[in-house]
């Protein structure tokens, strides 16, 4: 998520809520022995509202999708060893979880994605997050407990005005850099992309080669520089971009991408300290105690 990762349609004050009342259940489980559980589903908010995606994708101009909750087989595919090591266990829950089979994990934006990875913790085991959170003035490291359903919609309604950039027909963001007054495209990242790069980096380790994971992110979301979209070109414009540039097309792609705003107030018991705060995921995040 993506920004403790480095993170359409809804207002900026909208909140990601996940009814613990569940509906009516969608899905029946039948077993041995005549028993049967019909397995409750829930609708969960989309932050791109389905926007940007392209005409015939399942979630085209869709603000909402159903998934089932989480059980213990979901539960088994979370403690896979090799699946967690090839970087696909969350994948592999949320294929399980999603109703509809026509949509494509990898093809979901990263923010809708994250939302689904939110909206799946909480069916399974709750909104209270608890986690250990380490206190940023005394370093003291305390549990603490924060509400998964307080994750605000973030939408690039303000951005877009905020950094003067244009959205064009084929939803992409057009945007001057300040240094080199370079006309940058960027577009939204997929799951696709993201295990992509997951892949690369790890590709790198393996040969003891130097890390790239900002300039790979960068070749990744920008389209085209200055009306080019040669791959060349943009891998130049990368290497040679200023750090000024650098940071502001960060900044700004974090903005502008729609998302879910895990921020919340966090109050020191030791020392009294009381500032916002990512909400910190760890391993408690889909294993509480």
């Amino acid at each position: 998520m993506s920004r403790n990762k480095e993170r359409l349609g809804f207002e900026d004050e909208d909140i990601l809520e996940i009814d613990e009342n569940p509906p009516a259940a969608a899905v029946t489980a039948q077993t041995g022995g005549g028993f049967s559980w019909a397995t409750p589903t829930e609708m969960v908010q989309l932050p791109s509202d389905g926007k940007f995606y392209p005409p015939g994708h399942p979630l085209h101009d869709t603000s909402t999708i159903e998934i089932k909750y989480m059980t213990a087989k979901e539960e088994d595919i979370l403690t896979s060893r090799s699946l967690v090591k090839a970087g696909v266990a969350i994948d592999r829950v949320l294929e399980n979880l999603i109703v509809d089979k026509n949509i494509d994990v990898n093809s979901l934006l990263v923010g809708d994605k994250n939302a689904l990875i939110i909206g799946a913790r909480v069916t399974g085991y709750g909104n209270i997050y608890e986690t250990k959170a380490t206190c940023p003035s005394c370093q003291e490291q305390s549990e603490y407990a924060f509400d998964l359903n307080e994750g605000a919609v973030t939408t690039p309604d303000n951005a877009l005005e905020k950094y003067d950039a244009t959205l064009t027909e084929r939803n992409t963001f057009l945007i001057e850099t300040p240094m080199t007054k370079a006309k940058v495209e960027c577009r939204l990242l997929t799951g696709h992309d993201e295990m992509e790069l997951f892949k690369k980096a790890q590709r790198k380790a393996k040969k003891k080669l130097s890390e790239s994971t900002l300039t790979d992110q960068f070749r990744a979301f920008i389209v085209s520089v200055n009306g080019s979209d040669d791959v060349v070109t943009i891998a130049s414009f990368v290497n040679a971009m200023p750090a000024r540039d650098s940071r502001f097309l960060r900044t700004f792609y974090a903005a502008v991408s729609p998302n879910i705003d895990l921020t919340q107030t966090f109050e020191c018991s030791s020392c009294g300290y009381s500032a916002d705060m990512e909400v910190p995921l760890t391993i408690d995040f889909f294993w509480p105690k």
